[in-house]
């Protein structure tokens, strides 16, 4: 039999995450085809998982492909300049343990995998932020195999994408989703330390935030958490993300249970496989509450269905809640029962939550000790009606408590149990489906050829040949029947097709030798599969990709600054403080034909930054960008730098390309851009190793701005300042109001909209990286760029500029800068990113 290569016809993948090796044997006992997990070494989006060691991986590996299961080992955080030569041995022993595929989110990544396993598949994760074919097509000739979509696809963009490339595409379907496009998040970064680009997410998108609409406060009501999404449930969608094009349905969930993991899976398991069958995918009441208690925030189909942000964000609660199960009728504090009114089942043990507010510390939930009705204890589940609950003592605080609240049913130790029973004990994975084709003819052996996407092909045929039949026929309904038999053996027979030419006899006794042969024959490619390991070439290859990259050199002349401005006043108030070099990004696109002609009248060079993201249909922004006759574009994705290039224009690659190593400086370099901004996610050291090992005349560092956080399809504009839905009907309060969320410290934070409608909300202290200029310029960076968010007075915006024109030239050390800079900006100025150290574990 051959290595596992894919079915004439490709089934679609159910992909299951696994934090542990219980949440594996959970996937492997729920049905799904293959699974995703992290290694303890680092370099995975789930550092707080419990993820598995390198010493765990034969095993592991081991373990899935006996079942039929393909692993794929997530490698998806950017990889600093220092740590190549740390990840290089890690992925030699990922690909010698058979696994099937690694997860990369680093560009400069890609090419020193391909080289150090060439056979090892590599996957575009999510925090890759691919988000059309077009920037897809500039992936492919990487060898990336297939790319995981950003959850903010709608299924009619995911179709679009799909009739546009003919690379295999990954999508959601369950789970909890950022608010924020996977890879361009920096808030737990700028407030905490702690990068979600590195595994170390902090999820301040579920924290309050209060909205400060033109300086004044604006009553939500209980509407606090406006960053924090519903979770996605697309179970009802399965059908439509096949015609799409999706080949791989993904639950997210690496740092939920091994319940969760059984539970979610079999659910998906039956939606795809009634879905392949023609019959409608439909799930009882009581099957979405099961899902619910394993996890929900409430159940959403995201953004498969478009853009609602009221319906996306409703902005309640963030935790998880499960069932909506009762609400409260009274409350008797001196017995310490609570009247409840049934709106779902309800059990003594059952965990049950009240509505409050948890940051405010007045929630209140605790485990149901018994259920009475009619004065009478429930022995079961009470189902309907009015019931009376009590806690074990000290449990709930009552005063909290009050007629109408709103009580959820958060765990239900019975169906706990239930799913801990599928993967506990002996494990006994789904059954390995088969197609098999036969030929028969008289005087010729019986043949039939094998074929399972897990295990390859394989070809068997009878010891004689056949003979003409006298009475009963071989049939293709005979041949099905007696091959189908493989009860207990651990495969099934899926599909059969047979070429019968006369009127050839096959003996039972010899079609069930046959059956017995073709068992043995796949239990032993079944165990070669699962033992396969792959041989590495053990010579280093990143010196010789090292050696390939371009050299730094010391470019002579003055180093340059540049300024970006975000509106007309700002560059205004920039060309009149003789900056030479500007860029402009702006909310509105139809300002671009007034920015032009003003930066020509101050003899000032002029580039224009494009949306981060560019989704199916919006190739458009590009060329209205393009008439406006800049002299170059600052680019935020792949598919702006392959247009503008393409132009013969001159782009500079941004931050949102993530370079956090030479190899992804190198790669963009070949791509095209003359610059590339380093990425956010550099603290001092880290950036000045990148440059000591790249072509640092490359290099564009911000030393100045307000850090870019949350970079959302969300728009909370439309979600609490408009009556609409999306940016069809909402009317654009984001070009009439200016807007500011607080934070549980106090901190006003700046939400600003793009031409695209995606908003950003902006860090309220702005960071310097002062203190490393000097070092960058020994180094041989030469440009410098600075960020303006606010609209301050122009002689402010000219001081400040001054002070970082006087630090380049070597009359102030970055001390003073500090020093101007905090009598400046009386909130203080923080070293964020570029500071020299900081406490990765953070709590924001």
């Amino acid at each position: 039999m051959t290595e596992s290569q894919p079915a004439a016809s490709t089934r679609p993948e159910l992909l299951a995450p696994a934090g542990d090796w219980d949440c594996a044997r959970a996937a492997i006992a729920n049905g799904a085809d293959a699974i995703y997990f992290g290694l303890e070494t680092g370099f995975n989006a789930r550092a707080r998982a419990k993820n598995f060691s390198l010493d765990d991986l034969p095993a592991l590996m081991e373990m899935l492909h006996w079942h039929g299961v393909r692993g794929y080992t997530t490698v998806n955080t950017l990889t600093f300049a220092d740590e190549l030569s740390t990840i290089e041995p890690i992925i030699r022993r990922i690909a010698e343990a058979g696994t099937d595929a690694v997860l990369v989110q680093d560009l400069g990544l890609v090419n020193l995998i391909r080289r150090t396993a060439p056979e090892l598949p590599i996957h575009a994760s999510t925090q890759m932020t691919l988000t059309s074919a077009e920037c897809i097509a500039e992936i492919e000739d990487t060898g990336i195999e297939r790319v995981v979509l950003a959850r903010e696809l709608s299924v009619d963009e995911i179709a679009k994408i799909h009739a546009q490339t003919q690379m295999p595409l990954e999508a959601f379907v369950h789970g909890a989703l950022c608010v924020a496009y996977s890879g361009q998040c920096l808030t737990s970064e700028s407030l905490g330390g702690r990068s979600a680009n590195r595994g170390q997410c902090a999820q301040a998108c579920r924290l309050p935030y209060e909205l400060v609409c033109d300086g004044a406060d604006i009553d939500l009501g209980d509407q606090k958490y406006l960053l924090s999404p519903q979770d996605l449930a697309a179970f009802s969608l399965v059908p439509e993300l096949l015609e799409a094009g999706v080949v791989s349905f993904k639950i997210e969930g690496r740092l939920k249970t091994p319940e969760y993991v059984a539970n979610i899976t079999r659910h998906y398991r039956q939606a795809i496989d009634s879905a392949l069958a023609g019959k409608p995918v439909t799930f009882t009441q009581r099957q979405v509450e099961e899902m619910e208690l394993s996890f929900s925030r409430g159940f959403s189909p995201g953004w498969l269905h478009g853009c609602d942000h009221k319906m996306l964000v409703p902005a309640t609660s963030s935790a998880k809640r499960g069932v909506l199960v009762a609400e409260v009728v009274s409350v008797d504090d001196r017995r310490k029962r609570v009247k409840l009114e049934l709106l779902g089942r309800l059990k003594a043990g059952d965990g049950i939550v009240f509505q409050g507010d948890r940051a405010a510390g007045n929630e209140q939930g605790g485990r149901v000790f018994t259920v009475s009705q009619n004065g009478r204890r429930v022995t079961g589940e009470a189902t309907r009606g009015v019931v009376e609950v009590d806690f074990p003592r000290g449990s709930v605080d009552f005063q909290y408590l009050k007629p109408g609240l709103q009580v959820w049913k958060s765990d239900d130790p019975a169906l706990t149990r239930e799913l801990r029973k599928s993967f506990s004990g002996e494990l006994h994975g789904r059954d390995i489906p088969l197609t098999i084709d036969a030929t028969a003819k008289v005087g010729q052996p019986l043949r039939i050829w094998v074929q399972s996407r897990a295990l390859g092909k394989l070809e068997l045929a009878t010891e004689q040949p056949l003979e003409q039949a006298q009475k009963h026929s071989l049939t293709e309904e005979s041949l099905q029947q007696q091959l189908s038999r493989l009860g207990g053996s651990g495969y099934s027979l899926e599909q059969l097709t047979a070429k019968i030419a006369g009127t050839p006899m096959v003996p039972l006794s010899v079609l069930g030798k046959l059956r017995k042969e073709m068992v043995t024959q796949l239990d032993e490619a079944r165990q070669q599969m699962a033992t396969r390991r792959r041989i590495i070439d053990q010579d280093l290859v990143l010196p010789q990709i090292q050696a390939e990259v371009e050299p730094a050199k010391i470019e002579p002349g003055d180093p340059k600054l540049i300024v970006l401005a975000r509106t007309m006043h700002q560059l205004e108030s920039v060309l009149r403080a003789d900056i030479k070099t500007v860029y402009v990004d702006f909310q509105d696109i139809r300002e671009y034909k007034h920015a032009v002609p003003l930066a020509r009248e101050f003899q000032a060079t002029i580039y224009i930054v494009t949306p981060r993201i560019q989704k199916p249909g919006e190739m458009g922004i590009f060329k209205a960008l393009s008439k406006h006759g800049a002299d170059g574009y600052v680019v935020r994705n792949l598919s702006g730098l392959k247009f503008f290039t393409e132009l013969g224009v001159a782009c500079v690659a941004d931050f949102s390309f993530n370079a956090a190593n030479q190899l992804t400086v190198d790669w963009l370099r070949k791509r095209g851009a003359e610059r590339i901004t380093p990425s956010y996610d550099l603290n001092r050291d880290q950036l000045l190793v990148m440059a000591e090992n790249c072509a640092a005349h490359l290099l564009e560092p911000v030393i100045h701005q307000h850090m870019p956080m949350f970079h959302m399809e969300h728009c909370v504009f439309c979600s609490v300042l408009s009556p609409g839905t999306n940016k069809t009907n909402c009317g654009r309060p984001c070009d009439e109001h200016d807007v500011k969320l607080r934070d549980r410290v106090g901190a006003e934070h700046p939400l600003k909209a793009d031409v695209g409608c995606r908003n950003t909300l902006f860090n309220k202290t702005p960071q310097s990286g002062a203190e490393i200029v000097q070092p960058l310029l020994d180094l041989g960076v030469r440009t410098f760029r600075i960020e303006l968010l606010n609209d301050d007075p122009p002689q402010e915006i000219a001081r400040v500029i001054q002070l970082y024109r006087d630090l380049l030239a070597g009359h102030v050390d970055g001390e003073d800068v500090w020093r101007e800079l905090k009598a400046l900006n009386r909130v203080g100025v923080t070293r964020g990113t570029l500071e020299h150290d900081r406490d990765p574990l953070a709590i924001i």
